[in-house]
């Protein structure tokens, strides 16, 4: 057999015969070690008293030398009836580190012992082994198990369980499965550890096929380890596996837990089967099983992901009616999906409903309700007032957001301050939440202040904060600030993107700065970017208007080449412009296309060439066809 880790090779043909290991890194402490011609009383002689962990542990401490400690520890270990601690494990590791600085191998070790008078057996180095293991220190597992190989012991089945381990962890998964192929005889460890470490890994091929050794073998996985495999196929999609493991619990008289129910469910939903979840929801009711939170907090999330909200609140039916309360997390769930699927009534009731059971909610629960009430325009101070939780910055800057979109800007510039005297450290939202409050509280020139001192303190900020402060200052009509800050990031080379570009095209827009604008529109496209629909109906309209019959066709080449759908009111007005303007133009021809194909099913397109009223559009109120 032959396997791989780094640089460390180990060969076995037939049993197993190490190759010489490359030599041990050194480290970085040492001890004195004690040499004499003969070892201790204490190592042959049998205890007169009972051994216990806290006077081996004392003893330990206490021992002079570090060769000493290793021997009692060896001593003790060889007693009837007594077994190291964990505490001592921890202990020797650093006692047995120290000795591996100072003989510079394991070999020398041994040595060492052998010098003092100690006999060397498996069981030595399997105590070794197994320190060197609880320390993690890989190398030295395996120089141990080279060594114990070299002294003509055969390693048993906890050695390979050891190496097999120390080869999964380090991302050797063929050697480990080598190693586990090859061990004569396997014990449940050796593929209860394959077992997990593959599903931990994902690796789904070979899990399958040490399950099958393993019943082989003669050894069935236990509770744990078969609810593992279970989740491990259910999380992959692999739901036909995670049925035939179902399968395989229940032929083994293993009780299926309500875990396993949920990992089912949570499959199935992932796989956007949320109605074959809902029936495995019924089958467990029918079998007697009682779902927990978890399971109806599972399903509901698949169902409202699946659009099936009157399925979803049966759910939360059958849930109450059983008896089972709500947690925090699904109260969480419940206000999120409700909110975001428009029931914004449902998500204040859970909310109250949270209140009412004395569950306190967390930062998650108000940022959530927050952002609901935004969108809704439900503007309500009470519930921003009325937090009674420990705020984190995320929260803070969901109020930031909050207070402006309510109409309170003073309230985000005090929450601000308080941001800062809880020694929080600002994000780009914290900062966009701030000068928004500024602007829209009318202090422009503190708003400008503050935005120069963050950009100097932090040139890569955000680009939403460049475009939130050009933005406002768009709004109120202070364009020649706006545009000189923005040409000032243009030239730092700020981050901006198009948002930025249609933010400041637009002001330019409204302030009749046409030329400039398309200045801008022309400086996106050389980006590589392009602008959205409304912003080149916005165009369009203008230049119509303007009636710069050039632009107006560079615009409609342009908006046909990227693919933008522009508003059929806007193309009926640019189809009248060019039809005046310049009949011959080729562009008519793809306007014309363009409103044919929408007469078919846009109702709005043939409402809008009745209103209209236009001699032009005769042809098409007689034909039933819009026409050049």
């Amino acid at each position: 057999m032959l396997w791989r880790h780094k640089r460390i090779f180990l060969l076995q043909s037939p049993q197993l015969i190490p190759l010489r290991l490359l030599s041990i890194q050194s480290f970085s402490s040492s001890s004195k070690t004690t040499k004499t011609n003969q070892s201790p009383n204490f190592y042959h002689k049998a205890p007169k008293f009972t051994l216990t962990p806290q006077f081996v542990h004392s003893t330990l401490s206490k021992s002079p030398s570090d060769l000493l400690a290793l021997l009692f520890f060896l001593w003790c270990a060889k007693q009837n009836n007594y077994f190291h601690d964990r505490q001592a494990f921890t202990h020797m590791l650093h006692v047995v580190t120290r000795l591996t600085h100072k003989c510079k191998s394991v070999k020398s070790i041994i040595r060492e012992l052998k010098s003092v008078g100690c006999v060397i057996k498996p069981q030595t180095f399997l105590l070794l082994l197994r320190i060197y293991w609880h320390g993690k220190m890989d190398i030295l597992v395996f120089d141990t198990f080279d060594e114990m190989c070299r002294f003509g012991f055969k390693p048993n089945t906890f050695a390979h369980n050891v190496i097999m381990d120390v080869l999964f962890r380090n991302g050797q998964v063929e050697g480990a499965i080598t190693v586990l192929k090859r061990t004569h005889l396997p014990n449940f460890l050796s593929f209860n550890m394959a077992v997990c470490s593959l599903c931990k890994l994902n690796d789904l091929v070979r899990l399958k096929d040490v399950i099958r050794i393993m019943f082989r073998k003669g050894y069935v996985p236990n509770v744990g380890t078969f609810d593992l495999v279970f989740d491990c196929f259910c999380k992959a999609g692999r739901l036909k596996e995670a049925h035939q493991v179902l399968g395989l619990m229940i032929s083994f008289g293993i009780s299926v837990s309500v875990n396993v129910w949920s990992m089912l469910i949570n499959g199935l939903c992932k796989l956007r089967q949320a109605d074959k979840a809902g029936l495995m929801l019924v089958k467990m009711i029918e079998i007697g099983m009682s779902p927990n939170v978890v399971t109806y907090t599972t399903l509901f999330k698949g169902l409202m992901e699946s659009q099936m909200v009157d399925s979803a609140k049966h759910v939360l039916n059958i849930m109450e009616s059983r008896g089972c309360s709500h947690d925090l997390v699904l109260s969480n769930v419940l206000i999120h999906f409700f909110s975001k699927s428009g029931y914004l009534d449902d998500a204040l009731n859970v909310f109250e409903n949270l209140l009412k059971q004395n569950i306190v909610p967390d930062s998650f629960t108000f940022c959530t309700l927050l952002s609901a009430l935004s969108l809704s325009k439900n503007f309500s101070l009470d519930i921003a007032n009325g937090l009674r939780v420990e705020a984190d910055l995320v929260l803070c800057n969901a109020l930031l957001s909050y207070f402006i979109k309510a109409g309170h800007p003073s309230h985000a510039v005090d929450l601000y301050t308080k941001i800062i005297d809880k020694r929080f450290t600002p994000d780009n939202y914290s900062l966009v939440g701030r000068l928004g409050g500024l602007c829209d509280s009318g202090k422009i020139n503190e708003a400008v202040n503050w935005y120069q001192e963050d950009v100097m303190n932090a040139p890569g900020l955000d680009a939403h904060v460049h475009t939130v402060i050009i933005d406002r200052l768009m709004k109120i009509g202070e364009y020649n600030i706006a545009l000189k800050l923005f040409r000032n990031a243009i030239a730092e080379k700020y981050n901006l993107d198009i948002i930025s570009y249609m933010v400041v095209i637009r002001g330019l827009l409204n302030a009749k700065k046409n030329e400039e604008a398309y200045d801008f529109y022309t400086k996106i496209k050389e980006l590589g970017g392009f602008p959205d629909a409304y912003i080149c109906s916005f165009m369009l309209s203008v230049f119509c208007k303007e009636r710069n019959e050039k632009i107006v066709e560079q615009l409609m080449i342009d908006v046909n080449e990227a693919g933008i759908q522009v508003d059929s009111h806007t193309l009926i007005k640019v189809f009248k412009f060019l039809r005046r303007k310049n009949p011959s133009s080729s562009v008519l021809n793809r306007i014309t296309e363009i409103l044919n194909l929408r007469l078919v099913n846009d109702q709005e397109t043939r409402a809008l060439l009745y209103q209209a009223n236009d001699p032009l559009f005769d042809s098409y109120l007689k034909n039933n066809q819009f026409v050049r």
